[in-house]
This record gives structure tokens, sequence and C-alpha cells, in this order.
């Protein structure tokens, strides 16, 4: 009887056999510090990845952000240059698709399972460090997706476009917003590799607005504290008075496509000081607090901003010697499609094909750089990723299995979607 011909070698059934690799390169890339702020290590990762990306045979570029450009967006940061990485794989098709991933990551704080966050270690089918799931697991999938495709001569149906972006972690702006309108990218449809994950595929997030609020006091001696103007007790009316904004916020909503709804949020204090001068025997004179004002995709940031502001300043002179000052510290626009577009229904039919569950569509109450693709480059976009466990927290982890099935994704994506 003659022998049984060997079946052709598939993206699937490679990535299936290289996983321990994509596992060591994950490892790889977590143990490089790229915490943001202050942007370490920016210089060394994307020397790897570009290296990568020509490993596969892709025109790479690694683009430095101009000093200038940097010193206006981040002053006295000169020491920690930026940098964003765009490969480009042409396979002779009319469009193209952009796969986008950034590699800072947050700062550590807590006790590790593993000692430390930056050393990952693999447990019952874990990769444990920071960064595994938010987001270099995402940079790991998109690598090891092409490198199947490389490796059994699979036809595309596009070419493909792939940035590796700095600081996405602050506001994007020296990444993939700088990206989008400086890096000439030849992108018709755009994946961002996070928002979406297992069988949920994300068509648009909320956005957000930051703000400081500085509360004016009069220093005085503790013992004669009527002679002064308390900063934090007037900081602490205020916060009060948020109460009755936060429950004017919960008549605001939006549907998402899975049913879902939406409401804006305020949180309140994520950075909070006293001013300078602060002794346990001294009225302070200064107290200040933050405001995370998450924002809908069918709110405008701009007026929402305008609307908190407003606020803010008229419940300031309903508090008897309350003086403010509110300044922005950043904002990132929302964004939302529909799901009909056929490259979301291409998506949704590899995550199926792929998980074998049924697979729905979310709108994200994060924020991520889906918005630069799709309002700045009005092309279609989506994002999905292989996700994970504690993002920004303590033991925060990607689950192996997920980083195998979202390489297998993007590769089955480029294969069968027709555009």
């Amino acid at each position: 009887m003659a022998s049984k011909l060997p079946s052709r070698l598939t993206p699937r059934l490679y990535l299936d056999q290289h996983q321990d690799e994509l596992t060591a390169f994950l490892q790889k890339i977590i143990r490089l510090r790229t915490v943001n702020p202050p942007g370490e290590n920016y210089g060394a990762i994307t020397q790897l990845l570009a290296t990568s990306l020509r490993d596969l045979g892709l025109q790479v570029r690694r683009l430095p952000v101009p000093r200038a450009f940097q010193n206006k967006a981040l002053p006295g940061l000169f020491g920690y240059p930026r940098y964003n990485v765009i490969g480009f794989w042409n396979a002779g098709a009319k469009k193209t698709i952009h796969f986008n991933a950034h590699y800072d990551v947050v700062p550590v704080s807590g006790r590790w399972r593993h000692g430390s966050a930056f050393n990952p270690m693999l447990e019952r089918g874990w990769i444990y460090g920071r960064g595994s799931a938010d987001m270099k697991g995402a940079i790991a999938s998109i690598i090891f997706a092409l490198q199947a495709l490389r490796q059994t001569g699979v036809r595309l149906n596009f070419n493909v476009e792939v940035s590796f972006v700095a600081d996405e972690e602050t506001d994007s702006a020296l990444g993939t917003g700088w990206i989008t309108q400086y890096g000439k990218l030849r992108a018709d449809y755009a994946v961002v590799g996070e928002g979406g994950e297992g069988n949920a595929i994300c068509c648009g997030h909320n956005g957000v607005v930051w703000l400081n609020v500085q509360v004016h006091g009069k220093a005085a001696h503790g013992s004669l504290p009527t002679q002064g103007i308390n900063a934090l007790e007037k900081m602490a009316a205020l916060v009060l008075a948020l109460g009755g904004y936060k429950r004017q916020l919960r008549r605001q909503t939006f549907r998402a496509p899975n049913g879902e709804m939406l409401r804006p949020t305020i949180n309140i204090g994520g950075v909070f000081s006293a001013g300078e001068g602060g002794k346990v025997n001294t009225v302070p004179a200064a107290a200040s607090f933050t405001i995370d004002r998450r924002v809908l995709p069918n709110e405008n940031v701009r007026t929402a901003e305008r609307e908190l502001t407003a606020f803010l300043k008229k419940a300031a002179r309903q508090i008897p010697q309350c003086r403010i000052t509110v300044n922005k510290i950043s904002d990132n626009f929302s964004c939302y499609r529909p799901p009909s577009h056929p490259l979301f229904t291409a998506l949704q039919a590899s995550v199926t094909r792929i998980r074998r569950r049924p697979t729905n569509f979310v709108v994200s109450t994060g924020f991520n750089d889906m918005h630069f693709f799709a309002q700045v480059k009005k092309i279609p976009t989506v994002g999905y990723g292989p996700g994970g466990i504690d993002y920004h927290g303590v033991d925060e982890r990607a689950r192996v299995k997920d980083l195998v099935d979202s390489a297998k994704i993007y590769a089955d994506l480029l294969t069968t979607f027709q555009g």
C-alpha cells in the first residue's frame, strides 16, 4: 500500500509547532523595561523589533521622533528619545492591511508572584510579566503570524504594514499620533492589537479628558486655623459637589452592538497632593486632584471638557472662599463604526474559525489607538489581540493559547479577507 503523503504545512500548523518560540520571543521583549513614563529602553526594543521585521523580509523604517517635536510634547525628557518602527511587506496586492501595537508599559508596583515583573515566567500556560497583556503579547502574535505566512509560502490577499509605537500609555502623541500624521502610511484598513480579545471584537472605544484641579487656600498656623483658608477642606467640598455631576452623567447612554449599555464615568483623584510647605501644624495653602472623564462615542470630547470645567468653576463659586484653577492634562478621542463593513465581518469569520465559538462586537470603555486610524486616516479600523489578565496590575499575564490563536487569526484574515 502506498504511504500517505504528508499534508501541506499551513500557518495554523506552523504556529502550533512554534508556540515555544513565540513564548520565548515575548519573554525576551518583556525583559526590556520599556516603562513609560519616562520612556526607558525605547532605543533597544525598537532596534530588536526592526531587526525581527527585516529578518522576515519586510522593508523597515525605524523613525526617531524629531527632537523639537518631542521637546514640545515632553519638555525635559531629551534623555529618553522616542522611536517608532514601520514595516511593509509588498505582496503585490492592491490594498494594504495595517497592524498596530505599542511597546511601552506602565510602571510597576506591588509584590509579584514570580519576584520581578521584568523576569517573565511561564506557569500553567500563562506568561507573567509587565506588558504580557498590554500589549507586548500582541507584538509577538503579529510577528509570528507574519513568520508563519513566510515559512508556509501562503499567498496573501493584501500587502501588510506594521507599526510598533511609543507612548500609548501616556497620550500616543509621539507614537500612533505621530505616525498617522508623519509616517507616510499606505494602509487601507487597520487592526489595532487591543480593545477586543477572546470572542469579542472591538469596533469602537470611549474617549477621555484628563484634568488637574488646583485649589488655592491660605497658609496659617495650625493653632489659628480661622486665620487661614484650608485648601484641603475646600477640595473636599468640591469633590462632594462632583457627586451631583456624576448622577447627571448617568442619564447619557450609548448602546454597543452586543447590547451593553455604556454610560460616561468620572474617576476623581487618581493623583492628588498638597502644596509645598505642608506640615501637621500648618493650614494647607494648596491642594490638587485629577479627574478622569470617560467620553462615550456619541459624545464630543471638546464639549465634555467644556461642560466639566464650567461645572467645576460654578461649584467653586458656591463654596465660600474656594478658588480653583483647572488645567487640562490631555485628552483622547472616542471612535465607533457600526460593524457592517467587510473588514469587520471578515475578522469575525476568522475569529470564529480559529476559536470555534460565536463572536460579538464590543465598544471598549477604555481608549486605545484605534481612533487615530479611524479619524485621522479615516480608514476602517478594528481592535483585536490576545489580551490577558490584570492589565496595569500586579501579576499581569497572558495565556499562551490566546497568543497563538491571535497569530492564527491575523494570518487567516490576510489570506481569506477579499477586501
